[in-house]
């Protein structure tokens, strides 16, 4: 108790409130347009705490957030493509951890964020549901890809998305199922962050004060949810996965110029 108590005091306190904030708003938006929260909270949380530090304190909010996320939505869940996503997906993620403080990834980011501007030319501005037949069986290459991508550079979250949509998941199901695969994908970021030593007591509770943030966020996001249709949250899953990716291209043309 006293080393939480020291850090809160070393801590200025404008951080603490600012992650909480940031972490309700942006999981706000991510409950109401199918994910995305973590990546939202890249460059405010690099901002306050530090590019180097940002991917383990996100994920584990995140991590926070998803338990939460995981009990509004546990009957929604599709369990049959969980099962194709999660193991491959803990072995990138364990991967990842182990190499995360070695890998530039500023053009991973670039390249996710062509790819997902892209998707608002792919579904024809939301009037169509799917562009392609996603199989459960290539959940299994495309759990490790995004797994290690997302441990290293802290969320790549709205990538998955038009996988989600071609697989024929929408609003709740989609969320719900994208929450239990980012939620077991956690256990392991976490535990990977802390065996090679990236998780000190600091970032652990700047962690939670964003977590803590995250999970209001869900609750009110929900009640968003359930008065919107499925072509209102195709669009707002449109408009998140454009924002995001416009964000990624814009940070990282600057980091590598």
């Amino acid at each position: 108790m006293s080393i939480v108590l020291d850090l809160l005091q070393a801590i200025p306190n404008w951080h603490l409130v600012g992650l909480f904030i940031a972490g309700m708003v942006a999981f706000i938006i991510s409950t109401i347009s199918g994910g995305g929260g973590a990546m939202l909270l890249i460059p405010v949380t690099s901002w306050m705490l530090g590019a180097a530090v940002a991917p383990p304190v996100i994920n584990s909010a995140t991590f926070m957030s998803n338990a939460s996320r995981l009990y509004l939505f546990w009957h929604d869940i599709d369990w049959s493509l969980t099962k194709y996503y999660v193991p491959s997906a803990t072995v990138g993620a364990w991967l990842a951890a182990l190499v995360f403080s070695r890998l530039d990834a500023d053009w991973i980011q670039l390249l996710v964020g062509v790819f997902l501007v892209s998707t608002i030319f792919q579904y024809k501005f939301g009037k169509v549901s799917k562009t392609f037949d996603m199989p459960k069986a290539g959940f299994i290459p495309l759990g490790f890809f995004i797994a290690f991508m997302s441990t290293l550079v802290g969320g790549l979250g709205p990538i998955l998305n038009p996988f989600y949509m071609n697989a024929g998941l929408e609003k709740e199901t989609l969320i719900a199922t994208k929450t239990a695969n980012s939620f077991f994908v956690g256990i392991i970021q976490i535990s990977g962050y802390t065996f090679f030593g990236a998780l000190t007591a600091k970032l652990w509770l700047y962690a939670f004060v964003l977590g803590l943030g995250a999970i209001i966020g869900n609750v009110i996001g929900k009640r968003f949810l359930a008065g919107m249709s499925i072509g209102q949250f195709r669009v707002m899953l449109l408009i998140l996965m454009v924002i995001s990716g416009l964000i990624m291209i814009i940070r990282n043309i600057d980091m590598l110029l």
